[in-house]
């Protein structure tokens, strides 16, 4: 899989529209995914739109629970990578954080025109 950082600061508003839900990592035992460190991994749905763009909705992964993050929720998006995948004659795009946080009140939609992250 081929690592890509995301300039997070270009992406505009970003608004939680699936609460965080632990992932599975097999379906028939029930068994919950965890990363190296054995923390619980989490996926949350984010909605991504930038100024004069019809909006995305991207799954992102981030270990541990995203304290806050409910839907309807502005959130702030820390070290964001994706990772291209394939399986057979499927492939596409997978998210992962360091962190997802509630974005303070009152704070402006990030700009795509963005500044250094």
């Amino acid at each position: 899989m081929q690592s890509i950082p995301v300039d997070g600061t270009r992406l505009g508003a970003m608004t939680c529209i699936v609460a965080p839900e632990v992932r599975i990592a097999n379906r028939e035992t029930g068994e919950v995914r965890k990363d190296r460190e054995g923390q619980t991994v989490y996926t949350v749905g984010v909605a991504v739109r930038q100024d004069g763009r019809r909006a995305s909705i991207i799954e992102i992964s981030v270990s541990g629970e995203p304290v806050g993050v409910v839907e309807g929720v502005r959130v702030h998006v820390t070290g964001l990578t994706a990772f291209s995948w394939a399986m057979g004659d499927r492939h596409g795009l997978s998210f992962r954080a360091d962190a997802i946080t509630p974005a303070p009140v009152g704070a402006p939609a990030a700009s795509r025109k963005g500044g250094d992250a």
